[in-house]
């Protein structure tokens, strides 16, 4: 069992980090494995819609994207960090989650997914939000916590000083953990729900 970990910081060390940092460690003492990656300081650039990953099943740009497509593919979960800019998250964080989720075309239901924002003060619930999104149109549950998935403070050094976002990193951890195993213990013994595709609504009377 594998979770990917994304920090979306252009940080390597600083509060993003040190708020995944304490989610990994928790995942592995539960016998999860993890990957890190930094995506944060990487030129990642938007979707354009030509559709060539329809045709292809990798996007035409042959970055990141596409590595951590093939990566996503075989993991059971998946976290994405991110500091707050403006109420939102690392612009490179949306156009990597854009490009990731809709190039690739395999099956996310029942991967777990959760959101890691850090902040100095405020924003960080709408970043939420805007991260969460991404799962829940594919199926996936997300994990929370005893309080939003977010740690507070300008530097790391101030992270440490946030008891309760560090713990809150700590019972993310143990919540993911308890998922993708009872996930895995579910799929194998009745499968993955039911799924019904086909019918689209789009109300063009009018236009």
């Amino acid at each position: 069992m594998k979770v990917l970990l994304l920090n979306g910081s252009s940080h390597t060390d600083g509060c993003t980090a040190r708020a995944l940092k304490e989610v990994e460690e928790t995942l592995n003492r539960e016998g999860i494995a993890s990957e890190l990656f930094q995506i944060g300081n990487k030129d990642v650039r938007g979707c354009i819609a030509c559709g060539y990953c329809k045709k292809n099943g990798k996007c035409f740009v042959d970055d990141i994207v596409n590595e951590l497509g093939a990566k996503f593919r075989d993991a059971d979960g998946i976290v994405v960090g991110s500091p707050v800019y403006y109420a939102g998250s690392n612009g490179s964080v949306i156009s990597l989650l854009d490009r990731l989720f809709y190039s690739t075309s395999f099956d996310k239901t029942m991967k777990v997914g959760a959101a890691v924002l850090s902040s100095r003060r405020a924003g960080s619930t709408s970043a939420f939000d805007e991260i969460n999104k991404y799962f829940t149109i594919c199926g996936m549950p997300i994990v929370s916590s005893t309080y939003w998935n977010e740690v507070h403070g300008y530097s790391k050094e101030d992270v440490e000083k946030d008891k309760e976002g560090l713990q809150t990193m700590r019972n993310l951890g143990h919540n993911m953990a308890f998922l993708v195993k009872s996930i895995a213990l579910g799929k194998e013994k009745f499968g993955l729900p039911e799924k019904e595709r086909g019918a689209w609504t789009s109300f063009t009377e009018g236009l």
